[in-house]
C-alpha cells in the first residue's frame, strides 16, 4: 500500500470518505469508468457493513410504507450480484409464518407478496407461495401452532461473507487504478475564507502518525462514511478556525443488534424464518448462517458513542423471548449466546415532532440521498457530495449514481458504467468445477471441508491461497481443529487483502470471533503464523493481543457476560481461554 507520503503532489479526480460497502463500490464504479481515485477509511474497509443481517435482498417490509421504487431498484440489484458474486450471494427462501392478532394478516401479506413478485418480473429466483395451515405445520414442525393460521414462502437472497463482499470491491477498484488506504483519516477539509469550494485536505496514517495534505480544488470529495458522514462534515476550516461543511445534522441512524447462536431444537432447517415480534410487531430474522443461526434485528435510537456500539443485554432477551415464542422447543438461554454485534443504519436525520414525539424508527426512509452541498442553504461547497442512507443490497446502483454525479461535478461526458454486468474478482471465471480440481489436486495436504470453505469465501480468488499452500506447506496446518480456515489465510489476508490488525482477522477476513469463542482460541495460532511468515514482532503481537481483548469487551461480548467472566475471575475459576479477554 506504500507511505502516505507517496500521495503527496498527486492530484486526484475523486476522493471518496469512507471504505464501506457503498464506499467501495463507488471506488470501483469511478475507477472503472477512468477517474483517478482515492479511497480511505479512518478504520479497516468493510468495518460496518459485518454488522448488517447479511441479506441481499428487496425490503418486503418497504411495501408498507409505499417505497415501491425502492423495492424495484433492490430486487434489481439483487438479481445483478447473483450473477456478479455467485461464490458469495446465494439464494435463500424466506418462510413468514402468520398468527392470529398480528399487524399483518394473511390478506396483507398475499398482496405484499403479489407486489414483491410483480417488481422483481425480471427475477430467476422462483416466486412467492402461500402455505395453509396444515402443509405448513407438516413442514415446520417446530414452530408455535397456537393461534397459527399458514405461512408465506418467497426467495430473496444471502451473502455469508458480506465482509469478501466489500473486500471484493475494494480490490477490484484497486485493480483498475484506485489508490485505497485504510486505516487513514481525514482530519481537516480547508476552505478559503470565503467558502464555496473545499481547496485541501489532510490526511493521517492512524498507524504511523504520518500526515499530508492534498490539494482539492479540482478533485470531488464523496463523503460516504455512513453514521459518520456528520463527523466528517464537522471537519471542515476556514483558515485557521472550524467551520463546518454542513448547517445541520443529516445523520440520524438506529441501532440494529443481533445475537448469533448454535443450532437448536426447532430451527428452521430449510431457509430462514421472517417473523413478526410479539412484543413491538417488528419483523425480524432467524437465519441460517455458516453453521449456526443469526438472529435479528432490533431497531433503536443510537446514544453514545458511534466508535462503541453493542448489543445491550436488553435487546439479547428481546430476541431470545421472541425466538423462544415462536419456536416454544429451542428453550434458548443468555449462556446459549455464542456472538453478539450491533450496527448503526445511516438513517437521514428526522427532527422531533411537535408534540416531542419522534416518527417510528421503522418508518424512516431507506432510500438513499445524494447530499450535494453545494447550494447554500446545504453549505455552499460545491465539490462535496454526503451520501445520506445506503443498503448493502443497492450499493452498485449507489456507487453508479455517485460516479455519474462526479462526472457531471467536472464537467466530463459520463461513459457507460461497467459494474452492472462486470463479475467481482471472486466470481471471474467461477465455476463449480474449479472445487473439484482443487480437491483432485490437494485431498493429501487439506480436507475437503477447507477446500470448500477456500471457495465459499474466495472463489477463484483460492488459487491463490492455495498457491500460498504450494510454497509453504506448513501454511496447510489448521488455525484451530474445529474450524476449516488453515493458516495460508492468515498470510493471505495481510498481504493481499490489507489486514493490518487481529481485529482485521479475526472479524473481517476470516470471521473467527463470529464462529467460536470469540475468536480467543484462535489467538495463539494467529500469533505464530504473523511471527514466522508475515514478520510481526512479539511486541507487536502483544500490542495487538491487548486491542483485540479491548474490542471484544466494547463490541462483541455482551455486559452480562462480562460480568459472570470478571466475576470467576475474581473467583479464580476463570479458564485458560476465558481469561484472554481480561
Amino acid at each position: 500500500m506504500g507511505t502516505l507520503g507517496e500521495l503527496t503532489g498527486q492530484h486526484f479526480d475523486l476522493i471518496v470518505i469512507g471504505g464501506g460497502i457503498n464506499g467501495a463500490g463507488t471506488a470501483r464504479d469511478a475507477a472503472m469508468r477512468g477517474l483517478k481515485t482515492l479511497l480511505i477509511d479512518k478504520g479497516d474497509f468493510g468495518g460496518a457493513v459485518g454488522w448488517s443481517s447479511r441479506l441481499i435482498h428487496g425490503g418486503l417490509r418497504y411495501l408498507e410504507y409505499f417505497e415501491f421504487n425502492l423495492v424495484r431498484e433492490s430486487l434489481r440489484e439483487r438479481e445483478r450480484l447473483l450473477s456478479n458474486s455467485p461464490h458469495l450471494v446465494h439464494p435463500l427462501q424466506m418462510t413468514i409464518p402468520i398468527y392470529r392478532g398480528n399487524k399483518r394478516g394473511p390478506q396483507l401479506v398475499r398482496l405484499g407478496m403479489v407486489l414483491y413478485d410483480l417488481l422483481s418480473f425480471d427475477k430467476t429466483l422462483p416466486g412467492h407461495r402461500m402455505l395453509p395451515l396444515a402443509p405448513f405445520s407438516q413442514l415446520f414442525r417446530g414452530v408455535n401452532h397456537n393461534r397459527l393460521r399458514g405461512a408465506a414462502q418467497y426467495f430473496d437472497a444471502q451473502v455469508e461473507y458480506a465482509e469478501q463482499l466489500c473486500l471484493e470491491n475494494v480490490l477490484s477498484a484497486q485493480a483498475a487504478g484506485a489508490t485505497v488506504r485504510n486505516y487513514t483519516s481525514i482530519t481537516r477539509l480547508l476552505q478559503p475564507s470565503e467558502g464555496g469550494v473545499v481547496e485541501r485536505i489532510t490526511l493521517c496514517d492512524l498507524l504511523t502518525g504520518e500526515q499530508v495534505e492534498l490539494k482539492t480544488r479540482e478533485t470531488v470529495l464523496i463523503n460516504t462514511a455512513g453514521p459518520w458522514v456528520d463527523q466528517v462534515c464537522q471537519r471542515g476550516w476556514q483558515g485557521d478556525h472550524p467551520a463546518p461543511l454542513s448547517p445541520r445534522p443529516l445523520m440520524g441512524g438506529t441501532k440494529g443488534s443481533h445475537i448469533i447462536v448454535d443450532p437448536f431444537p426447532g430451527a428452521p432447517t430449510d431457509g430462514a424464518l421472517y417473523v413478526e415480534a410479539e412484543t413491538d410487531g417488528r419483523p425480524y430474522f432467524i437465519i441460517p448462517w455458516l453453521g449456526k443461526y443469526l438472529i435479528g434485528t432490533t431497531d433503536l435510537r443510537l446514544s453514545g458513542d458511534l466508535d462503541e456500539v453493542k448489543a445491550s443485554d436488553e435487546e439479547v432477551d428481546y430476541l431470545l423471548d421472541e425466538t423462544n415464542r415462536v419456536l416454544p422447543q429451542a428453550q434458548l438461554r443468555r449462556e446459549d449466546v455464542r456472538f453478539t454485534y450491533a450496527g448503526v443504519r445511516p438513517l437521514p436525520f428526522v427532527e422531533a415532532r411537535p408534540a416531542g414525539q419522534k416518527p417510528k424508527n421503522s418508518s424512516i426512509t431507506r432510500s438513499h440521498i445524494l447530499h450535494d452541498h453545494s447550494d447554500a442553504q446545504n453549505g455552499d461547497i460545491s465539490n462535496l457530495i454526503s451520501l445520506i442512507g445506503g443498503k448493502l443490497t443497492t450499493y452498485r446502483q449507489v456507487g453508479e449514481e455517485l460516479t455519474t454525479a462526479v462526472y457531471r461535478k467536472l464537467g466530463r461526458s459520463v461513459p457507460p458504467c461497467p459494474t452492472r454486468h462486470q463479475p467481482l474478482p471472486g466470481a471471474i471465471n467461477y465455476t463449480p468445477q474449479a472445487l473439484v480440481e482443487a480437491v483432485a489436486r490437494y485431498r493429501d495436504r487439506l480436507s475437503v471441508a477447507s477446500l470448500q470453505h477456500l471457495f465459499s469465501q474466495y472463489g477463484t480468488r483460492s488459487w491463490d491461497v492455495l498457491a500460498l499452500v504450494d510454497s509453504t506447506p506448513a501454511l496447510a496446518q489448521s488455525i484451530q481443529p474445529d474450524l476449516p480456515d488453515i493458516r495460508a489465510q492468515v498470510v493471505y489476508a495481510v498481504e493481499k487483502e490489507m489486514a493490518k490488525t487481529l481485529i482485521d482477522i479475526c472479524f473481517r477476513r476470516l470471521l473467527l470471533a463470529h464462529r467460536a469463542n470469540y475468536g480467543r482460541d484462535a489467538l495463539a495460532s494467529l500469533v505464530e503464523t504473523l511471527q514466522q511468515h508475515c514478520g510481526w514482532t512479539q511486541g507487536e503481537c502483544d500490542r495487538q493481543l491487548q486491542d483485540y481483548r479491548h474490542y471484544l469487551q466494547t463490541h462483541a461480548i455482551p455486559d452480562y457476560q462480562l460480568a459472570i467472566e470478571g466475576q470467576l475471575t475474581r473467583e479464580g475459576q476463570l479458564t485458560d481461554k476465558s481469561a484472554a479477554v481480561n
